[in-house]
């Protein structure tokens, strides 16, 4: 048989015919981009889609609207005010914010939390919208296509888990772009001059920089990455931002109470009515499900599912739960069609903890690299089914395989109602009555010792500090 061309080699000859230069909206200049602005809005709306099922939108419409309100005073200020702009609450505890090509910005209840002011939301809304208008992400993202389809970089596992997980895709991609040290000046900057154009004090950017400064990351290694693992925080860029500011921006609106009386009563950390994991188990009480993660895999727990990593990240796990009135064996063809190149080693039908649950074994070799193996497990509960799917190369798979079936065992009914009536702690607003230190107020309004020290950053006070008599401070309870 003749050879063929790689595919690789093929599409690297397509992007290279397609390379072209389109003038940057923010600084006139020319520069590489392999992503014309319809090409942009089209990326940006398909991504929307994604985001929005992976990571689930904040359930409070008024909450919506006013951060959606804050950021479209802004948008027509800017260098591209025709574009379809957008801004959502995500539902994450996560500190970030983030936007995707085409005018899609995203920001967390994470960092809502962590902010004082009007004035500081518009000032990171205005820095997205920077990286929106200076095109930083789709000139990151020309520059990734590039550097990917020349070296053929990733792995047989990390590609398919992605494309099981719902992340495989170009524009989902940019939430793992690290901007560069000049991207970043260049947002800040154009941070600054939008929120100034729509009345706003950039003055609190500082601030806001100064707490992330304390907090540090906090993504713990969630899927979302936080806010300073893709927006590298350097001492510069606090002494950039000062020297921009003007003592006229002190005339313009900050804006305090009117924000903290739109965050009082917002979820604050995980959410355990969207699943939980506790002693070994993991538990989703709206669901009435559980089950018993490998020991010392990563968990990470979405709206839309539950992936686990082996330590040595030589396997992974994803849980996924669809209505569906298909029969399992139905369902699981339909299921198997994300793989590509399959070749059905096993199948075989069982009962699971009374639920009944259908099994398949494949081989999924690759162009390039060593031949994966997937175990698919599918468990009806009412109306909904249940997909497990278990992945690693067929060289490793035995030594996993045990894990992942005694996972699969594991999942039952949730019916303890010490499980169930979880609720989520909220982030309330006190008044202070000028005597007490912000340390006796949190003892005194029984919050756990744990949070107070990132409660007194996210209130922009020391511990020891006393509040001023009639301001409003953030507890949790």
């Amino acid at each position: 048989m003749g050879k063929h061309p790689k595919p690789v080699t093929a599409l690297l000859l397509v992007l290279c015919l397609a390379v072209s230069c389109a003038v940057n909206p923010v600084t006139g200049e020319r520069e590489l981009s392999l992503i014309s602005e319809e090409g942009e809005i089209s990326l940006g709306r398909e991504t929307d889609v994604s985001i929005r099922q992976t990571f689930g939108l904040y359930d409070d419409p008024k909450l919506a609207a006013y951060v959606s309100g804050v950021g479209m005073k802004m948008a027509p200020l800017t260098h591209r005010p025709h574009l379809p702009y957008s801004f959502q609450v995500l539902d994450t505890p996560v500190i970030n914010a983030f936007a995707v090509p085409g005018g899609y910005i995203y920001v967390t209840r994470g960092i809502l939390a962590l902010m004082n002011s009007e004035a500081e939301l518009a000032a990171v809304l205005g820095h997205e919208l920077g990286h929106v208008n200076a095109r930083h992400s789709v000139r990151r993202l020309s520059q990734m296509i590039l550097i990917q389809v020349g070296l053929a970089v990733g792995s047989a596992l990390n590609d398919t888990f992605a494309q099981l997980a719902g992340v495989a895709g170009l524009g989902i991609q940019v939430l793992y772009l690290k901007y560069s040290r000049d991207d970043e000046r260049q947002a800040d900057a154009l941070g600054v001059d939008y929120a100034r154009r729509a009345s706003y004090n950039p003055g609190p950017m500082i601030g806001f920089f100064d707490s992330l400064q304390k907090l540090g990351d906090l993504s713990g290694g969630r899927s979302l990455p936080g806010f300073l693992s893709t927006h590298p925080l350097e001492a510069d860029r606090i002494k950039n931002v000062t020297a921009l500011l003007d003592p006229a921006d002190n005339r313009l609106a900050v804006r305090n109470e009117e924000y903290l009386a739109r965050v009082d009563n917002i979820i604050y950390g995980d959410d355990p009515r969207q699943g939980y994991a506790e002693a070994g188990a993991f538990y989703h009480p709206t669901l009435r499900f559980q089950f018993i993660p490998p020991e010392k895999w990563v968990l990470e727990n979405t709206p839309r599912q539950v992936q686990m990593i082996s330590p040595d990240k030589q396997a992974a796990f994803l849980l996924e739960v669809e209505q569906s009135q298909d029969s399992l064996q139905g369902y699981a063809a339909k299921k198997a069609q994300s793989l590509e190149n399959r070749r059905l080693l096993d199948d075989q039908s069982l009962t699971i903890n009374g639920l009944a649950s259908y099994h398949q074994l494949y081989d999924i070799p690759q162009a390039e690299a060593e031949t994966l193996r997937a175990r698919l497990s599918f468990i009806r509960k009412e109306s909904m089914i249940y997909s497990f799917t278990a992945l690693s190369t067929t060289a490793q798979f035995g030594k996993f395989d045990n894990q992942f079936f005694r996972v699969v065992r594991s999942f039952r009914d949730l019916s303890d109602p010490r499980f169930i009536n979880r609720q989520p702690a909220r982030l309330l607003l006190v008044q202070a009555d000028g005597r007490q230190s912000l340390e006796a107020l949190f003892q005194a309004r029984g919050v756990k010792k744990d949070l107070w020290p990132k409660l007194a950053i996210q209130n922009g006070l020391e511990l020891t500090q006393v509040p001023a008599a009639g301001r409003r401070v953030k507890i949790v309870r």
